[in-house]
């Protein structure tokens, strides 16, 4: 199996801007999942605190999650972030160690 590049990221928003991160990602999930190289990406909201969010995603090689990164949408999101988060993203990078589920 080839290495896959994923990671854990997780977002705290600011209370006021919580629904409107979440309407903003929403939106990129369908066509994040589309990109060349997605192998998993899952947006998710934390049930104890609606403020945190939760974002899952495995790319077929780093090359591939830097050319999602890079999209103009996500470029010009990563420049604005502070403008919903409470404090800056906490990213743990994963090693995928079972199969992909998704094309189950």
């Amino acid at each position: 199996m080839s290495p896959r590049h994923g990671f854990i990221l997780y977002a705290k928003t600011r209370p006021e801007c919580a629904e409107a991160f979440e309407a903003l990602f929403r939106a990129y999930v369908e066509p994040s999942r589309a990109e060349p190289g997605c192998i998993e990406y899952h947006m998710l909201r934390d049930q104890q605190d609606p403020t945190l969010f939760i974002f899952y995603e495995i790319w077929q090689s780093q090359a591939h999650l830097e050319v999602h990164s890079n999209l103009p949408h996500m470029k010009a999101f990563f420049d604005t972030r502070m403008d919903y988060l409470e404090r800056d993203f906490d990213i743990r990078p994963i090693e995928m160690l079972s199969p992909s589920s998704a094309s189950r």
